[in-house]
């Protein structure tokens, strides 16, 4: 890639994305720019919030594939026998682990929230109370926290062992992506300082013990990249099969949708057409994959009020310069 184009990408980062920490390419498999900012190098890894979540999806997917999970057509209350059903109770008992998924399930609020979460001593728990309710389900309605978070307690109990130990023997890894702890965040102050800090590395985990599958993991856009390839690469990783490429396909494509944003199993899909789709975080974090042009970028973000789409600086400006290859 010339020089020139490169330094437009660059200067519109500057400009109007300067929260970015790092960013790849990678076309046809192979890297065609690589670049970090913010005093960021390769060596850090970034609090990716949401993109967690399309990573707990393809962990789901083996969990899948390993027989660990039956389909994603159980009943959610399954994995949960212990829970005890309110009287009256009966939406609840219809939601099955593909509503999760695709964020067809309904809650009994009408804004999620947040500060329950984060300072609950038990978020599952608090998660089924307020799963059901009088909503209708199949109606798009995303949950940021609360039920991805009860997908992580179906794993962790499907596997009977913690989703970091099942992600690192097998994702993690087969990959070379170290994320070599769990985090545990006892208060307010200690999470603004894991936040912020260069050097943290782990998943976060809940009081409980469950690692968070809303949020909380700590990728390199080197990890990030890498698991936009396998995506690209139906499943495939240096020759293995990681992931099936039944689930990579099923999971990359439309099954709800929020007007006109298109939604798959923990994946928002930018271009049905073209077949890309992006797992996306707040403040900018993207793994972006587009099948039809062969391409993968990945873009780690650090969280400021008010960050741009970086959707639209990959489509406007980054895919385009890269389209083919190196120029």
């Amino acid at each position: 890639m010339n020089q020139i184009r490169i330094n437009e990408i660059e200067t519109a980062i500057n400009r109007d994305y300067g929260n970015i920490a790092g960013m790849i390419v990678q076309k046809n498999g192979t890297k065609v720019y690589e670049k970090y900012f913010n005093g960021y190098t390769a060596d850090n890894a970034v609090h990716v919030y949401s993109v967690t979540k399309s990573v707990l999806s393809a962990l789901i997917g083996i969990a899948i594939d390993q027989g660990y999970i039956g389909s994603l057509d159980q009943k959610v209350l399954a994995f949960f026998p212990d829970y005890q059903v309110k009287d009256g109770e009966k939406t609840i008992q219809k939601i099955t682990l593909k509503h999760l998924m695709t964020m067809t399930a309904p809650y009994k609020y009408e804004t999620e929230p947040y500060e329950l979460f984060f300072t609950s001593q038990n978020p599952i728990q608090d998660a089924l109370d307020l799963l059901g309710g009088n909503g209708i389900i199949g109606e798009f309605n995303y949950s940021a926290i609360g039920g991805t978070h009860i997908l992580a307690g179906i794993l962790a109990r499907a596997t009977g062992q913690s989703i970091l130990d099942f992600a690192e023997k097998y994702l993690f890894a087969p990959m070379g992506i170290t994320v070599p702890h769990n985090l545990l965040l006892r208060s307010e102050e200690e999470h603004m300082r894991v936040m912020n800090d260069k050097t943290t590395r782990g998943w976060v985990v809940d009081p409980q013990g469950i690692n968070t599958g809303s949020w909380g993991l700590f990728l390199t856009p080197e990890d990030m990249a890498k698991i936009g390839q396998l995506h690209l690469d139906g499943g495939r990783w240096l020759g293995k099969q990681l992931v099936s490429a039944a689930w990579i396909a099923e999971s990359t494509k439309e099954h709800s949708r929020w007007d006109k944003l298109l939604y798959g199993y923990l994946w928002w899909i930018i271009d049905d057409q073209a077949h890309s789709f992006a797992a996306l975080g707040d403040g900018g974090n993207v793994i972006y994959v587009n099948n039809k042009n062969n391409m993968v970028i990945a873009i780690a973000s650090l969280l400021v009020p008010d960050t741009r789409d970086c959707i639209e600086l990959i489509k406007t400006m980054i895919e385009p310069a890269f389209e083919n290859g190196m120029m």
